[in-house]
């Protein structure tokens, strides 16, 4: 989070097919304010996104990054491909990007408008100050392109895949009875730092035994005992890219039905690894995942995904935005080589014992590659 770790000839390729794309919708001009697009058409990346970013891509000439004036240190040190348009504090984000825009009459514009730097409020001052402009959504534009991780990407996942290992090796080593859920945290937080990672989109997450179904929270105030078990939850992150895992780890002793249910999740785990293959589709491979679980005598049991790309991603999320490109039941998405994933096998609340496990995937030429390799257990400390 201090460099543009893209190269010249990397963000050049990206620009080309964002405007390949928009000539085939018919579009004269894109306007991308999710912090996701904005990073991976420019390769700025800070914290400065709390506040709304607009890169206006015209289909041919210059690109302009338009944001708060007090970036502008920043966007020099670290774009290269786009002019700095700065505002004042004094004046809305929507007017200053209306003027950049400038006449529209006779154009057609996209712009990105499901992203937290495109407000209903911004909208509606954008729709009185341009008039009547035609407008499309073009908020899946680059949602599309980034399912497809580039060479230099891939590095970047494999540099966080280090990080992640290291976090969860690190967690696992502080866990102990009378161990508090805060300094495992920190053990943690700390060895994935020294591996090299940034701050992560959110994360990480490290809960108790009685929190262990819990989404999205992580740990708390209190100590961790003998008999207990612990949720971890973790990605290391590489210049925005993400390299998600997980692990149940057990403390003293595990319960028979968990050590039964740990060998249900890791070969449902190896079913669903195995079904990432080229020109498939993400319900064949949640399909592989959830034949293992009824073979095992629990067709009962769904989830609502065994797993969801990942990659590039800003915070409060490393999933690369608002939304989950999830490998479900019902999905379509074609797999294609170049794709990484967070798989996920996770049972709890089954009735017949808990698991969970998870880890970073890639399909490369020869098949799919686990990038993140801490054991998979079960553990007992």
């Amino acid at each position: 989070m201090f460099r543009n770790p893209f190269s010249d000839k990397e963000l050049s390729r990206r620009i080309a097919a964002v405007r390949g794309e928009m000539a085939a919708r018919g579009l004269d001009l894109a306007v991308f304010s999710a912090p996701e697009s904005v990073f991976y058409l420019t390769g700025l990346d800070h914290w400065g996104y709390f506040a709304p970013h607009h890169l206006i891509v015209p289909a041919e000439g210059e690109l302009v990054l338009v944001t708060r004036q007090m970036e502008r240190v920043t966007i020099e040190n670290q774009v290269r491909n786009a002019r700095f348009s700065g505002h004042s504090d004094s004046v809305t984000p929507a007017s200053h990007l209306a003027r950049e825009l400038g006449n529209l009459t006779g154009k057609r514009v996209g712009f990105e408008t499901a992203s937290s730097g495109f407000t209903f409020a911004a909208g509606k001052e954008l729709t009185v100050m341009l008039g009547g402009s035609a407008w499309s959504d073009i908020s899946d534009l680059t949602d599309a392109l980034r399912l497809v991780k580039s060479p230099e990407e891939q590095a970047l996942m494999r540099a966080a895949a280090k990080a992640s290992d290291a976090g969860t090796m690190a967690a696992i080593a502080a866990i102990r009875d009378g161990a508090r859920e805060a300094d495992v945290a920190a053990e943690c937080t700390a060895a994935m730092i020294r591996a090299g990672s940034n701050p992560p989109g959110f994360g990480p997450f490290i809960r108790p035994d009685h929190r262990i179904a819990e989404e999205h929270t992580t740990w708390g105030n209190g100590t961790y005992k003998d008999g207990g078990r612990v949720m971890l939850e973790l990605a290391g992150c590489v210049s925005r890219y993400h390299a998600p895992m997980g692990r149940l780890i057990h403390l003293g002793h595990i319960r028979d039905e968990d050590a039964a249910m740990a060998e249900i999740a890791k070969r449902a785990f190896e079913a669903s690894l195995q079904g990432l293959r080229p020109g498939r589709r993400a319900r064949d491979v949640y399909a592989d995942w959830q034949a293992v679980v009824d073979d095992a005598g629990m067709p009962h049991y769904r989830r609502h995904h065994c797993g969801y790309l990942v990659g590039l991603g800003f915070p409060p999320s490393w999933t690369g935005g608002n939304k989950v490109t999830g490998l479900r039941h019902d999905s379509d998405l074609e797999i294609r080589e170049g794709m990484s994933f967070h798989l996920l096998s996770w049972f709890t609340e089954t009735g017949r014992g808990d698991f969970f496990v998870s880890n970073c995937a890639l399909l490369g030429p020869n098949g799919p590659e686990l990038l993140t390799t801490a054991p998979m257990g079960p553990t007992v400390l």
